[in-house]
């Protein structure tokens, strides 16, 4: 009684908000208002927010002598066996029950022309992310000279065993070695690296996750709606009502089609959702990420905590690049869930936020700044050239952009004391077994 109690009043509770219209004065509505791409969540396009590039310049007498980084894979196809599928069925039996209106009859003569690329391709890299690697590539050694213009500078790149994180991983490589012909760059793609590289998720955190469950599908509900929609595609709605699951397709629909940035030939077929539903659709989705991979208290803010092998390898493999003091590179190549628990582990600039009304989750945290197509989080190490007792500081930069970390002294924005991060972040992840 007390579970449906409480099941009771999270659904009220939640129909008050869904009743009311979009949240103008929210930051991600206001945003998704001017590049309605963002609502793609993972499968925003990485080179549709590329920050300015105005760097903070280091601390006087301070130089960049080492990189470690995390990157995820560029734009894909889809990945399911039935993503596509799923959205041509409908659409194909009322195409064959005469019940498709023009418009309906027009999006599935797109989406089945778009179709026939998919075959043999779900999850491929596509030219676009492979594109995005490339760009990334470029101004990693354009941005930091020191360390990749080096003569003979020794890189080490490292990718799980997915064939798309694989050419994501060369695209960057090229980019680096046709800068600096003298890089030894080493690239290492093993099963034995996949403990780290894409830890997968403990018994904890799967019943953690579970925990969410309910609040997501109550959410999932209340945002979506797809009356208009089925009004545009079906002629006749008693049919649609009776034959259709249409909230189900219409988070469907809207999965192909706001991953069409992911395609230089996709076809845009974005005005067939009003701003209103984008922003509904796109909260879904930052809700439910946010409860499988960020610090969410309904799921007792443990689910960053699936990066603890990757966070412990950039810590000791820091550990012992800084200690030797060479020129160096660490790359590492893998997927969107773990660098969206890996941001949120480290806490970076404000990734690590606990918030408990979900409802007003994108006041707080927006899931497109953390992990787009080929997203990436890179530490910058800095040693000061009159040596001595002088710390080692780290830059953090989250899809190229500077952002602040949770420790460590720093007198100049953005640089802080390796010594002392590194003590916050053992000290938690120590904490949390």
């Amino acid at each position: 009684m007390k579970r449906l109690l409480t099941s009771l009043l999270l659904t009220a509770a939640t129909v008050a908000v869904s009743a009311q219209p979009a949240d103008t004065e929210s930051p991600a509505c206001r945003a998704l208002r001017e590049n309605a791409w963002l609502a793609g969540s993972n499968y925003l396009d990485y080179d549709r927010q590329l920050p300015d590039f105005k760097y903070t310049k280091a601390p006087k007498g301070y130089v960049p002598f080492y990189f470690t980084h995390y990157g995820r894979h560029g734009s894909r196809w889809l990945i399911g066996k039935d993503d596509y599928e799923r959205v041509l069925r409908p659409l194909r039996k009322a195409r064959r029950q005469d019940k498709l209106s023009r418009e309906g009859q027009e999006v599935l003569r797109r989406l089945e022309l778009f179709n026939k690329t998919t075959y043999k391709r779900l999850g491929d890299l596509t030219t676009v992310g492979e594109r995005q690697h490339h760009g990334i590539g470029r101004r990693i050694a354009r941005h930091f000279p020191e360390i990749f213009l080096k003569k003979g500078v020794a890189i080490d790149a490292r990718s799980t065993v997915v064939n798309r994180c694989i050419l994501s991983m060369i695209a960057e490589c090229e980019e680096l070695m046709a800068a600096n012909p003298t890089a030894r760059i080493h690239n290492d793609v093993s099963e034995s690296l996949q403990d780290y590289l894409n830890q997968g998720w403990s018994d904890r955190l799967r019943q953690a996750s579970r925990r969410g469950h309910p609040v997501r599908d109550s959410l999932t509900r209340l945002w979506t709606h797809p009356e208009r929609l089925m009004q545009r595609l079906f002629t006749d709605q008693q049919w649609t009502r009776d034959s259709i699951q249409a909230g189900p397709l219409m988070r469907n629909i809207f999965e192909v089609v706001i991953n069409m940035q992911s395609h230089d030939d996709g076809p845009d077929m974005l005005a067939l959702f009003t701003p209103d539903e984008l922003y509904d659709q796109w909260r879904i989705r930052n809700v439910g990420w946010y409860l499988d991979y960020g610090a969410a208290p309904q799921t007792g803010g443990v689910m960053p905590f699936s990066q603890t092998n990757l966070l412990r390898n950039f810590i000791a493999t820091a550990d012992s690049c800084v200690s030797l003091g060479k020129t160096q590179a660490t790359m590492r190549f893998g997927h969107e869930v773990c660098v969206m628990p890996l941001a949120c582990l480290m806490e970076l600039d404000g990734c690590g936020v606990s918030v408990d009304d979900l409802s007003r989750l994108d006041y707080y945290w927006q899931n497109y700044r953390i992990f787009p197509m080929a997203c990436n989080i890179q530490l910058v190490f800095y040693k000061s050239k009159r040596g001595g007792d002088a710390p080692v500081l780290v830059k953090a930069l989250l899809n190229e952009r500077e952002v602040t970390l949770p420790a460590g002294e720093t007198t100049t924005p953005y640089y802080y004391r390796w010594d002392e991060l590194r003590q916050y972040w053992c000290s938690k992840l120590d904490r949390s077994e």
